[in-house]
């Protein structure tokens, strides 16, 4: 369904408008009472699906947010204007870093990635729209950047989360394999990514699967 919302929410009817695309178009009605909410590192890093005003408000007065990063980059609908209307007035600093979970990212946006998580500042909270793929992958970064192991990273990416890795959504999990692969324990991600990663080869020798793929990506239009 196309986004019904246009304008601002200032305008007559901005407000019903956006809360309608939000509920009916972008199926934030899925999302009133699931948050796929999950702490990454206690004080620094949590993750969630796309955020209502009211759930942002609440993790933001339980968990000191200061700052909210949106995987979905800026977009023309009723959730992003809702969200980034309730991030200024709670005062959270709002950072964007958008991502596909249907793709490898470049190295650009990975890039772009790494130094979003380290600007904080601290307390976080990512966001994509799901909470299941990008999300994940963030908190995979993060993790990697933070020195984790890549067992912790990798746990960021499970069906806890609603991620399957037999949808085209895996290339993400292949993309933190190829790191493991080439660097090995206590790799450099950042000096990885400028040296050696390839998107185009991950993205040639990964293959989703097709019924994984029906369920995450057509039934809730994943990104």
């Amino acid at each position: 369904m196309p986004t019904i919302f246009r304008g601002d929410l200032q305008r007559p009817r901005g407000g019903a408008l956006a809360w309608a695309d939000s509920l009916l178009a972008d199926h934030a009605i899925l999302r009133l009472a699931w948050s796929n909410f999950g702490v990454v590192v206690p004080g620094r890093l949590y993750r969630s699906n796309h955020p209502t005003p009211g759930r942002l408000e609440t993790q933001t007065r339980r968990y000191g947010l200061r700052t909210v990063i949106n995987l979905r980059g800026r977009r023309a609908n009723g959730s992003d204007a809702l969200s980034r209307h309730a991030a200024a007035r709670l005062g959270l600093r709002s950072l964007d870093a958008p991502l596909s979970c249907l793709r490898p990212p470049s190295r650009e946006e990975l890039l772009m990635l790494a130094e979003v998580l380290l600007a904080g500042p601290e307390p976080m909270l990512v966001h994509c729209k799901s909470g299941a793929d990008r999300a994940g992958f963030a908190a995979a970064v993060f993790l990697i950047l933070d020195g984790r192991d890549m067992a912790q990273a990798r746990r960021q990416l499970s069906l806890r989360f609603g991620h399957w890795r037999r949808s085209r959504a895996g290339v993400l999990d292949a993309v933190l394999e190829a790191f493991a692969r080439d660097a090995g324990t206590g790799g450099d991600f950042l000096g990885w990514l400028r040296d050696a990663y390839d998107p185009a080869a991950i993205g040639r020798d990964f293959h989703g699967g097709h019924f994984a793929d029906f369920i995450t990506h057509r039934l809730v239009a994943r990104e």
